[in-house]
């Protein structure tokens, strides 16, 4: 095999998104700034950075295939690559099909920008510090040179270290080495000399890395069959740590889909149903399967196989039914106040999306029929107890299958077949003892912490509203030195914080009581409100509710507790 030699200058100012773009079956740029900076420290220390696999795409073939733009400024608010235009071309093309995110971050780091949020939005540029002499640790991990994604050149005041920082991209603007030197040499004149010659010894190297060594490897593949090119894009990639099958299986679909752009599609629908309410994280992972589960007759495995043609055009015929029911069973979630944290097996919603696909109700999340809110109170009910007894934890494909079998054994669809699932399942509608103890050992703000506290409140509204886990008894009084100022021993003080956090001291309240409560005596707080927050919000009664009757009011309370969940039924 010849791999054919270039230089960094040369692939990224000559070649990308020019002659060179990147495949509809590649996955998308997932690397963070320390990948980049760490290529870049790899590049500089003479460590190896691999080889790359570029497809040859004859002229007369390029606009057979979709094609992409490499990233040059990464935004996580747009991190898609755009669709290129390979139109006035009028030559030979590569798609790149092993080496996107190495030639990505070269791209950012010589060219382009990193924008991303930490507390707040930053717009970065790689920087070199070379004042800093190189270091080689026996610690691979750590770096010989100091690469640092900044927003500007400013030296850090609490880095007691000299600094100089370089802006990396500006070597491209130097034919010779010497000029790139002579360029700074007024900028360092403040320095020992000692520091200026180990920045020009900084910028030598980077310039020689960057314009003269011939860094970069890459091997053609010629064919322009198809199938051979999947494959060996797979070869390529399925031992690299980030890529997935559901990322091949896209390629696949987007390659084969006639009329829709797979990639764009899928993409667009994740954005979007990530975006309902206050946010949700579903991949595309999630849709890709829920296409295979919400298409008639087809296998729900992660295989390539089963992205044939013939498959692949029965998913784009039904696309629109696809994304309807997921969708709508989303806009579900987000109406039972769901959120992300609390949909601990977003797996098991395909079910819910498959079984509507049958009911095709019409405007089922705004109904008020009474058939479809009692509809809607089953599901809920039974994904909740489907999501506390971890149903779906098992081999979830054949889970799916067996459900999807279910489902398509009935002969009604007037009401969701829970009790048919709950067989298929095995499991029960209700819980035992020792199901009921468990959950009330449960802590504040765990993945199943919502969960539980909404089986506690069957008849509430949850459309429109947010509601928040909320300590009972204000959480900020039970620190050790509170509890100890307040005279308890310490047997004591370990009860109070063995249950403060627990379920038996929570609540949920909308966001506007929360934010009223704040962390204010529940003894007083609860003197404010209404004739039905007692029994709304399980509240035992006892003599008093101030803090020193909290192992009281959690032993009554547990009992409520304990009394409601043992008589839960959908």
């Amino acid at each position: 095999m010849s791999y054919i030699p270039k230089t960094i200058s040369e692939v990224t100012s000559e070649y990308l998104n020019r002659t060179t773009f990147l495949p509809a079956i590649q996955r998308e740029f997932v690397w963070g700034t320390y990948g980049i900076e760490k290529l870049f420290d790899s590049i500089m220390g003479d460590f190896p950075i691999s080889t790359f696999l570029f497809w040859k795409i004859k002229e007369e073939n390029k606009k057979e295939w979709t094609a992409y733009e490499f990233l040059r400024d990464f935004d996580q608010e747009a991190p898609h690559n755009n669709e290129a235009s390979v139109t006035g071309i009028n030559q030979d093309i590569y798609l790149v099909l092993d080496g996107q995110q190495r030639l990505t971050s070269l791209f950012i780091g010589l060219k382009g920008s990193y924008r991303y949020f930490y507390y707040r939005w930053t717009k970065t540029k790689l920087y070199l510090n070379i004042l800093k002499a190189p270091i080689k640790s026996d610690n691979p991990e750590e770096f010989t040179y100091q690469f640092q994604f900044r927003e500007n050149n400013i030296p850090n005041p609490k880095d007691p270290n000299p600094q100089y920082w370089y802006l990396v991209g500006d070597i491209l603007n130097f034919d010779d080495a010497e000029d790139s030197k002579k360029e700074i040499k007024e900028r360092l004149k403040d320095f020992t000399d000692d520091q200026k010659d180990i920045a020009n010894s900084h910028i030598g190297r980077l310039h020689s890395r960057i314009h003269t060594s011939r860094l970069l490897n890459y091997y053609e593949e010629k064919s322009q069959d198809y199938d051979k090119v999947v494959e060996a894009f797979i070869r390529a990639n399925t031992g690299g740590v980030k890529l997935e099958y559901s990322d091949i299986l896209l390629s696949t679909a987007t390659a084969k889909w006639v009329n829709l752009n797979a990639r764009e599609e899928i993409h667009s629908f994740t954005d979007n149903i990530n975006a309902t309410g206050s946010g949700y994280s579903f991949g595309k992972d999630f849709v890709l399967k829920g296409c295979l589960y919400l298409t008639d007759d087809l296998p729900i495995q992660y295989k390539v196989k089963n992205f044939t043609r013939t498959n692949l055009e029965k998913i784009e015929n039904n696309w629109d039914n696809i994304t309807d029911n997921i969708e709508m069973t989303v806009q579900l979630m987000h109406k039972f106040g769901f959120n992300d944290k609390s949909l601990v097996a977003k797996i098991a919603l395909l079910p819910i999306s498959f079984y509507l696909g049958k009911l095709k109700p019409k405007n089922f999340i705004d109904s008020t029929d009474k058939n479809d809110v009692r509809n809607q109170n089953i599901i809920q009910k039974w994904l909740i107890i489907t999501l506390l007894k971890n149903a779906f934890g098992g081999s979830s494909d054949t889970i799916l299958k067996n459900l999807q079998e279910t489902i398509n054994a009935q002969t009604d669809f007037s009401f969701f077949p829970y009790e048919a699932l709950n067989k298929r399942l095995n499991i029960e509608a209700s819980f035992n003892d020792t199901e009921i103890e468990n959950l009330l050992t449960t802590n504040y703000s765990t993945k199943y912490s919502y969960l539980i506290l909404s089986l506690l409140y069957p008849d509430r509204d949850w459309k429109g509203k947010k509601f928040h886990e909320d300590h009972i008894f204000p959480k900020s009084e039970f620190t050790a030195a509170k509890l100890k100022a307040r005279g308890y021993d310490t047997d004591t003080i370990i009860e109070y914080q063995k249950h403060f956090n627990s379920i038996g001291n929570l609540q949920l309240l909308t966001d506007s009581e929360n934010l009223e409560k704040s962390a204010e005596d529940f003894e007083t707080w609860f003197a404010t409100r209404d004739i039905n927050f007692k029994d709304r919000n399980t509240i035992p009664t006892i003599s008093t509710y101030n803090f020193e009757n909290f192992l009281e009011f959690i032993t009554e309370r547990k009992k409520l507790l304990g009394q409601r969940l043992k008589t839960f039924t959908i």
